[in-house]
């Protein structure tokens, strides 16, 4: 059996040698490990913004309901094992060495008979499903990869509930080019009579979800902004009121961005959804919001200095709109973007609706990072065209970025550091996540 070390490295190959496969493939290599995923229920995820923190949510209120709970999400900020959390907790790396090496196991199997290798993303779903099987958990949160209808997570047949959270134009050279098209392969997850939550900001959207949904029939919990309105908030907690019906829930959690209000709403709506049935009390639910963890998102890992990760144009926006209202004053900005996002539209949105002195572009590590010196020059031009009085500095390296950020900042001034959930996947591990 490979060491954790060669686990590690052998499944980071795997990008290598294999592409995406259709998911008559998934399903024999799950059925080949004994269709782990059958042993426990399923609450499916999909979306563009927010998947993660819903799916926090809401394994946060069943773990504090009192259910073995596994939580499968991507990508992972520091360890691989990361994606793969028991009772709040990532498995230990024993059990994901043993648990990647029976898929390996199956993988061999099916490649003695000419069937191609797993993705980096199927094999680590399949990895994620012995653990949760392994593990005996009662109820498992999952987050789709990419889209939902194609996505490797899509071979769950019966989940309890399904959830669809903000949708905004992403990958459109897989998922489509309109917002429609986009919801479309999202909507994919929907099952036939199983309860559906969709973020319901977008009446795009929305006609997609609700015409699958009816085709279906599939109980809908839709959650609009105007039922949502935050009663306080100090910068690193929320207080917010949910009118659902008659009925108005008021709930605290431990995030100062405004978003996160949202992403909490839509969690209510399945945590509720799913005590209609199973016995989940109003204090459960009170307890999971408020203690609630989840790294990256308008995280503040030492005194005014916060990491998110924002990582499209949508993501960007409420971002810059949680950014105002923790800092007042003109901040830092620290910021590197993956080549397949909008990272030019990114730019022009954070240059006219940011309030920054000075922003260092940096390199998000391996070919999808959009190099620093294009970053910088755009950023430049920018400014330029513009005349905004914004200092523009580029450093390949994070860490050297880093260290040159935490000296720009003056006392009393704000750091951001924002743009790609592996951008602030390094920060956690030069940094150690708090400081």
């Amino acid at each position: 059996m490979r060491t954790y070390e060669e686990t590690v490295e052998a499944i980071l190959e795997i990008p290598k040698f294999t592409s995406k496969n259709k998911l008559q493939h998934t399903r024999e290599l799950l059925c080949r490990l004994g269709n782990p995923q059958e042993n426990f229920q399923v609450v499916h995820v999909a979306g563009s913004n927010g998947k993660g923190s819903v799916c926090a949510f809401i394994e946060s209120v069943l773990r504090h309901a009192g259910k073995r709970t596994g939580l499968f999400t991507s990508p992972h900020l520091v360890y691989m094992e990361e994606r793969f959390a028991l009772e709040g907790k990532p498995c230990d790396r024993e059990m994901f060495v043993k648990a990647a090496d029976k898929v390996w196991g199956a993988v061999a199997s099916m490649m003695e008979e000419g069937l191609p290798h797993p993705t980096f993303f199927e094999f680590l779903f399949a990895v994620g499903m012995v653990i949760f099987a392994k593990g005996q958990v009662e109820y498992a949160v999952v987050e789709t990869g990419l889209g939902g209808r194609l996505d490797a997570t899509n071979i769950i047949e019966y989940p309890i509930f399904t959830v669809i959270t903000a949708i905004s134009l992403e990958h459109t050279e897989i998922l489509g080019d309109t917002i429609e098209k986009i919801a479309a392969e999202k909507a994919g997850i929907l099952k036939p009579g199983i309860p559906v939550a969709f973020d319901a900001s977008s009446q795009e959207a929305n006609r997609v979800v609700l015409q699958r949904a009816k085709e279906l029939e599939c109980p809908v919990y839709p959650v609009f902004p105007k039922n949502i309105k935050i009663l306080l908030n100090t910068g690193k907690k929320i207080a917010f009121s949910y009118v659902s019906g008659y009925d108005v829930t008021e709930l605290k959690i431990p995030f100062g961005a405004p978003y996160q209000a949202g992403n909490a709403a839509l969690a209510l709506q399945v945590v509720n959804g799913i005590a209609q049935t199973v016995d989940i009390s109003k204090d459960d639910i009170r307890r999971g919001f408020a203690q609630t963890s989840w790294k990256g998102r308008m995280q503040q890992v030492r005194e005014e200095v916060y990491f998110d990760g924002a990582h499209n144009l949508e993501g960007i926006e409420k971002f810059l709109e949680a950014a105002g209202q923790v800092a007042k004053t003109s901040s830092i900005l620290l910021f590197s973007m993956v080549k397949e996002k909008d990272y030019v539209q990114v730019a022009e949105s954070l240059l006219s609706r940011g309030n920054w002195e000075e922003i260092i572009v940096t390199t998000v590590p391996g070919d999808r990072g959009v190099d620093s010196g294009a970053l910088t020059e755009l950023f430049a031009q920018i400014v330029k065209q513009t005349h905004l009085p914004i200092r523009i500095k580029g450093i390949r390296e994070i860490e050297e970025a880093y260290a040159y950020a935490l000296k720009a900042k003056k006392p009393g001034q704000t750091l951001f550091c924002a743009g790609s959930l592996y951008l602030i996947g390094e920060l956690e591990r030069i940094t150690g996540g708090m400081e």
